[in-house]
């Protein structure tokens, strides 16, 4: 091949090449964000719950919640607290076991995680983590809220919504409850066991 034709092949060969990366280039770029789209399933002795993730509010938050729940840590807690017309909150290892009940509400998975305060507001149906007076003191524990709660916002890290189960929702709030170790109503006086939380595609529901 006569060199300047060469020249011409070789140019044209990277002008293409330069091409077809810049249009892979675009297509990440406009991909989404969550492009795998998982969802949350809690199943629970009263039923399932499905929570969708909110990615542009907690990244890291949520990265530990898939973790978590990978792991199977959840699998066999239970919503130890339940405050009417606010929220219902697990998560905590310790309520596997009914002999640590005086222990409810202490216990994590052995570190804390940075609080992700962000714009979404405390509505029903909505999932926060738990944490203690510290801002960056929470770990495993977590609360969904049964009504609008503008109190929270901004001071503990919301990372998704209810999409489907807000009639196990109901149900997990009408358990009766008594006074706990601290006086507040509410210790429920059966156990709403976490069967399981999985991490699934949003798709695999359809």
């Amino acid at each position: 091949m006569p060199p300047v034709r060469m020249k011409l092949s070789i140019l044209l060969a990277v002008l293409l090449s330069s091409a077809l990366f810049a249009a892979e280039e675009k297509k990440e770029e406009n991909r989404p964000m969550n492009a795998s789209n998982e969802v949350v399933v809690i199943k629970t002795n009263e039923g399932a719950m499905v929570v969708q993730f909110w990615t542009d509010a907690a990244p890291n938050t949520i990265e530990n919640f898939k973790k978590l729940a990978r792991s199977g840590f959840y699998d066999g807690t239970i919503f130890h607290r339940i405050v009417k017309g606010f929220m219902i909150q697990g998560g905590d290892p310790n309520s596997k076991d009914p002999g640590k009940e005086s222990r409810y509400g202490e216990g994590g998975p052995g570190y804390k995680i940075k609080a992700e305060f962000n714009d979404h507001s405390h509505q029903r149906g909505v999932i926060s983590m738990a944490r203690e007076p510290d801002p960056d003191s929470a770990g495993s524990q977590f609360f969904i809220c049964l009504a609008p709660v503008p109190r929270l916002d901004g001071e503990y890290t919301t990372f998704g919504k209810l999409i489907k189960g807000d009639d196990v929702l109901q149900k997990i709030s009408d358990t009766p409850v008594t006074r706990n170790s601290v006086g507040e109503s509410s210790k429920p006086t059966k156990r709403v066991v976490i069967e399981s939380i999985k991490i699934v595609p949003a798709d695999s529901l359809k």
